[in-house]
């Protein structure tokens, strides 16, 4: 149910607060960033297990979060919770790890025995915490210190501006360690093969190795009009590619350049193929991704681009192939 006027401007504002406290509070933790945070990036990059990241509450939920980010830009990662550690899980973190812990008071009760197994064990601890003279601060090998900020809660006791800056700050590690180690677009899609970031991230050869019925309708220069247009209406995308005595690429014949010879000539079923087909056609690489193509349709306004390989078509995309895949 709606509320009235008044309450509406009200609740507006409240948002726009929360809104610029945060804002406050991220601008306090980039000023506040040091050489601390170029040690925690040393470890990240020269660990040569796991990242594990643990947290209580509000702040396990952001660690799990923070897990999933390294994990998907290159940094192997997984989330622990402190208590489920304290019962068996310390056997997943070994000597060749480093542990990502998140307080902000530093005193966290749960995450006491984990920290205590990694000092024995002399695994490296990141802490991100509130308090540097905490349990947390002094047990750990780096520590990011979260700025004082208040809490963008009207009682500055729900965390919201603490666990905003611990996010951002998790980000700011990732794409750091990300950048160090040269982790490119190819890697991030290799990572994220389902939804449409991924989906266009992977690369057209595997796009047609993954569809056993990719068109490629081929037709010689040599051939009749009658033989091209059984040709295009075999490949079912509305095109042919048109190839040479050698195997390569010559040109290409759309239904339209039908439509045109039809209109043009008084016997078009006298025509070959090289006579009528249209010369440059748009062309990809199959080590190109599938966004480059859906960028060619989004500005060329073309239905259809060829895929060639050592001057030769191995594939025609179609438009419509890609958005019924989900590609758009």
């Amino acid at each position: 149910m709606a509320g009235d006027g008044e309450n509406q401007s009200n609740e507006l504002a409240t948002a726009r607060n929360v809104i610029e406290a945060e804002v406050a509070a991220l601008t306090k933790l980039s000023e506040s960033l040091n050489d601390e945070f170029i040690r925690a990036i040393d470890l990240i990059a020269e660990c040569k297990g796991y990242a594990i990241v643990t947290g209580v509450g509000k702040s396990g939920h952001v660690g799990r979060k923070i897990a999933a980010t390294l994990a998907s830009t290159g940094a192997p990662a997984f989330f622990v919770h402190p208590t489920e550690a304290s019962h068996g899980d310390l056997g997943m973190i070994k000597k060749d790890a480093v542990v990502i812990a998140i307080s902000n008071s530093g005193e966290t009760r749960e995450l006491r025995d984990l920290l205590i197994f990694c000092r024995r064990e002399k695994t490296p601890v990141i802490a991100i915490t509130g308090r540097r003279k905490s349990f947390l601060g002094d047990n750990a090998t780096v520590t990011l210190v979260l700025p004082p900020a208040p809490e963008a809660c009207p009682n500055e006791l729900a965390p919201t501006s603490t666990t905003t800056m611990t996010l951002a700050l998790g980000d700011a590690i990732a794409v750091a360690a990300m950048k160090r180690r040269n982790f490119s677009r190819e890697d991030f899609g290799a990572r994220h093969p389902g939804g449409a970031l991924g989906m266009q991230l992977q690369p057209i050869s595997e796009w047609i190795a993954s569809n056993d019925d990719a068109p490629n309708p081929i037709s010689r220069i040599s051939d009749s009009f009658v033989d091209v247009l059984k040709e295009i209406s075999k490949g079912r995308c509305g095109a042919v590619t048109v190839v040479d005595e050698k195997g390569a690429i010559a040109g290409f014949i759309t239904d339209g350049d039908i439509r045109r010879a039809v209109s043009d000539n008084v016997s078009p079923q006298k025509l070959t193929a090289g006579e009528f087909l249209s010369k440059d056609p748009l062309t990809i690489s199959p080590n190109e991704r599938i966004g480059a193509a859906v960028e060619i349709f989004n500005t060329r306004r073309i239905s259809q681009v060829v895929v060639v390989e050592d001057e030769k078509p191995i594939a025609i995309i179609h438009v419509k192939d890609l958005m019924q895949a989900g590609y758009f």
